[in-house]
């Protein structure tokens, strides 16, 4: 018995066929990140906040950089030919703020 090595389980986990799309999608993760950092520090200087600043009134500009984040990944993802994973990925991650938040999923009905 072999051990699938961890590109295998990747590819699996995500649902992709090849080594070359597990390879775009970190290129992806990491330019979004990188764009995101830039952005938000241009936002964070604009508005003059410091580490000093308070921390409820970062508390929004925390959120509006994650919001940043998830638009640009869909960018970079669709630039990239990955739109279809990347959306997929969203709303994985905004269906575990669901259940965070206590939100139920819906009943299903008799007619699915």
């Amino acid at each position: 018995m072999s051990k699938a090595n961890w590109l295998d389980k990747l590819k699996e986990r995500w649902g992709v066929t090849s080594g070359f799309q597990v390879f775009i999608i970190f290129v992806v993760f990491g330019i979004t990140g990188s764009s995101t950092a830039f952005v938000t520090r241009k936002i964070f200087e604009f508005l003059e906040v410091t580490s000093d600043t308070n921390f409820l009134y970062k508390i929004p500009l925390y959120i509006l950089g994650f919001l940043i984040y998830q638009g640009l990944l869909l960018i970079f993802g669709a630039i990239f030919g990955q739109f279809t994973f990347f959306y997929n990925f969203e709303k994985k991650t905004f269906g575990r703020f669901g259940k965070l938040f206590g939100k139920k999923p819906a009943p299903k009905s008799q007619n699915d």
